[in-house]
């Protein structure tokens, strides 16, 4: 079980969740917990690390501690209170810890990747605590592990770190043992490299830890509770009528979180789907809803579309030239110079004649895009690259795409009928996902037009 930030925010969040982890555990369930920070500390710490990395003056940093202090011990006097004294001096350890690092980044005058990533790790060092405290003022043997101390071996790509094979193994001599006698309570969003340097998983990447502990101690299931109760066709706050799926694949959740849906990173399917556990998508809040299931069994529905979702805050790049056609190499030249400077590309769509290649990129680091590419055009590979920032990429998702007749027809015939201009179209072989860019004022009609189109707040009765 996995718990976000706002599901363990403050102490009535922390003793439900205590309540829910009581109810199965007293069902005779082994149970690894996966922990996030308190919703919003994490945000802190790293405003707090960068400030102290850029200013003359350190005084913000003792008040700073002072804070974190009050809120996690008045939390931990709450939930936990035969545990104050023992917990409240971990707590005090890890602060004192806090403000060391802070202090030499003030000095130091400098915030690397690497120490970024042990700084904002402590969010997570506190709250792991005050709720394995919870669990045990319950009467739930509990212990706290790290991310590294669980077993997550990764790489050292600092920021977006990606667990390593021998993590499983690693995990499951570590956590396994542990889950007959205690609740483990696993402090989320981190591992280490093999010289036992702390990273972090990036965005999501609680849950990654959660599907990687999961993978390693073959867990029956993952649950993920949230905030919501389940995942929906499509964000709540542009359909009003926006349905929660009882189940969803593997494929179809990977394609709606690559494309801004917030739900699970496609990262953390992965482990899940390596070793076919199926993932529950839960609401800590209403704990009873039976929220979403993902699975890789892909079940057809009466509708081909199952979600449709949206990014904003991305742009167009477009890159021409007559002298493209037929020229080998000019493709690899245009993804050698984004990839050596780290853009990442979400779209690409690409005419028959070879003259003009268009790409979606977030809208961050267009001048960065723009900036790699330009040797190309004085080399003479590509005549011109120009962009537009006002734009946004719309998802269409459903495994029913895949062999059905008619569904790009219906998509964009609605969409035209509906006055939205599609300036892009993108699709995979999978036929899993049809992707297109429209103006950004249009992307939320577009969504709502195709809601509609394919009915996708009535239940499926297929």
């Amino acid at each position: 079980m996995k718990f976000g930030g706002t599901s363990v925010a403050d102490a009535e969040s922390i003793t439900r969740v205590v309540d829910i982890i009581d109810q199965y555990h007293r069902g005779e369930n082994e149970i690894a917990v996966v922990v996030s920070a308190q919703r919003g500390v994490t945000d802190q710490i790293i405003s707090m690390s960068s400030e102290v990395a850029d200013t003359r003056s350190a005084a913000s940093i003792e008040p700073f501690i002072q804070s974190l202090r009050i809120r996690h011990q008045k939390v931990l006097s709450e939930v936990a209170e035969d545990y104050e004294e023992e917990i409240g001096s971990q707590l005090e350890e890890q602060l004192c810890n806090l403000q060391n690092i802070l202090n030499a980044v003030h000095n130091l005058r400098e915030l690397t990747p690497r120490s970024r990533d042990y700084v904002i790790t402590f969010g997570e060092r506190l709250n792991s605590l005050v709720i394995s405290g919870a669990l045990r003022q319950k009467g739930i043997p509990s212990i706290v592990l790290d991310g590294c101390e669980a077993g997550i071996r990764t790489t050292a790509h600092h920021g977006e770190a990606m667990a390593l094979p021998e993590s499983e193994g690693r995990i499951r001599s570590r956590v396994q043992p542990l889950l007959t006698e205690t609740v483990p309570v696993i402090m989320g969003f981190m591992g280490c490299t093999e010289k036992a340097i702390i990273t972090t998983l990036g965005r999501s990447g609680s849950d990654y830890s959660a599907a990687i502990i999961g993978a390693g101690i073959e867990a029956d299931e993952i649950w993920i509770w949230t905030d919501v109760d389940g995942i929906m066709t499509s964000d709540p706050k542009i359909i009003d009528d926006a349905r929660v799926l009882s189940s969803i694949s593997y494929r179809e959740v990977m394609e709606l979180s690559y494309f801004g849906a917030k739900v699970m990173h496609p990262r953390s399917i992965e482990p899940a789907m390596r070793k076919n556990i199926p993932v529950r998508v839960k609401n800590t809040f209403n704990p009873d809803n039976p929220g979403t299931t993902i699975v890789r069994g892909e079940r057809r529905e009466t509708r081909v579309v199952k979600a449709l979702t949206y990014i904003d805050k991305v742009a167009l790049l477009n890159i021409c030239g007559a002298q493209m056609i037929g020229r080998p190499g000019v493709a690899k030249g245009i993804f050698s110079a984004l990839a050596d400077n780290e853009v990442n590309v979400m779209m690409i769509s690409q005419g028959s004649s070879e003259a003009n290649i268009s790409l979606i990129i977030d809208e961050n680091q267009l001048a960065v895009a723009t900036e790699s590419l330009s040797p190309l055009v004085k080399e003479g590979l590509v005549r011109e690259v120009s962009s537009n920032r006002d734009v946004c990429a719309v998802a269409v998702v459903g495994v029913g795409m895949a062999g059905a007749k008619g569904t790009g027809g219906r998509i964009f015939t609605a969409l035209g009928d509906g006055g939205v201009n599609v300036m892009m179209i993108s699709q995979g072989s999978s036929e899993v996902n049809i992707s297109f860019v429209v103006r950004e004022a249009d992307g939320p009609r577009a969504v709502r037009i195709l809601h509609d189109e394919f009915s996708l707040s009535e239940e499926d009765n297929g």
